[in-house]
């Protein structure tokens, strides 16, 4: 039987793959810590729980008529992202996948009603930076990484479904698994004309303080495992437009017990600003007495 072996809310921002000095450069000569923390993930994490398959819930990758899990061999090429070039450039990228887990989501799916979650292998399906801008600090090398859709056209019923179905993926499988929730929380940006005044970390940039009063009160909730209070306010929530609808989140929580679960998150970063988007590294440990039933 398999087991999610941790599991993690992680911010992609593009600032964490930027050369060192133009990194600092924006940040007034400081680091930003949501480089650092990585680094520090890896080490203290990472390395230690050795996972067979790391499943990065995507909120960049946006399907429309289903979720999509990635289950190609692997996933390998250059990246460059259409939406900053400049910065994500011919970025190298080589990704072991693990067909048979893939599958097997998508079989599990199935049997779920009104469940729509299909494997696709397609070798040119582009991966989005959500999941490749994290791979460089938390790739060990031989573990698998898969990819899943966030579905634009889903609601938070249908989040929750696809956590249960991953969850009982895992059980069914012989795996060590990570999830990370790969995305931000409020996430509006300010607008061109004033976004360069803005791109230093501090949370005095994030976008407003409605904004920013809503991030610290999910902070303050998943660093306390209140998991419960975070998904009851997730209409509240929205009011501040976090990143995909939560749903990496609102997938990733459902894995591991949804309301019932109470995994506290220890912070590997500070609360950053991103060109007004709410940004933290939190780490949820697998409990001793393990996760609670979804």
């Amino acid at each position: 039987m398999g087991e999610i072996v941790g599991a993690g809310l992680l911010a992609h921002v593009p600032t964490i793959v930027l050369p060192d000095h133009i990194r600092r450069e924006l940040n007034n000569g400081r680091e930003s810590t949501l480089f650092s923390g990585l680094q520090q993930l890896r080490r203290e994490v990472f390395d230690l729980i050795q996972p067979d398959l790391v499943l990065v819930f995507d909120s960049h990758w946006f399907t429309t008529v289903e979720f999509v899990i990635s289950s190609a061999d692997r996933r390998s090429g250059f990246f460059t992202s259409e939406e900053l070039p400049r910065g994500m450039s011919s970025v190298p990228y080589d990704l072991a996948g693990h067909r048979a887990f893939a599958e097997l989501v998508g079989e599990i799916a199935l049997e779920m009603p009104e469940c729509w979650i299909t494997p696709i292998d397609n070798p040119h399906l582009p991966p989005t930076y959500a999941t490749l801008n994290l791979a460089p600090f938390l790739q060990r090398g031989p573990e698998a990484w898969l990819s899943m859709s966030t579905c634009q056209t889903a609601q938070t019923v249908d989040f929750a479904v696809v956590g249960r179905v991953v969850a009982e993926a895992v059980r069914r499988s012989d795996l060590r698994v990570a999830l990370i929730a790969s995305g931000a929380l409020s996430h509006t940006f300010h607008s061109l004309r004033t976004l360069r005044q803005h791109e230093a970390a501090g949370e005095e940039h994030i976008f407003s303080d409605a904004a920013r009063e809503w991030d610290h009160r999910v902070i303050k909730a998943l660093e306390a495992g209140n998991h419960a209070q975070v998904i009851t306010e997730m209409e509240q929530f929205m009011a501040v437009r976090p990143e995909g609808h939560f749903a990496h989140y609102q997938m990733m929580v459902n894995a591991i017990g949804g309301v019932d679960c109470t995994a506290p998150g220890r912070a590997y970063s500070d609360y950053e600003n991103a060109i007004g988007t709410g940004q933290i590294h939190l780490w949820f440990d697998k409990p001793a007495q393990g996760w609670s039933a979804s």
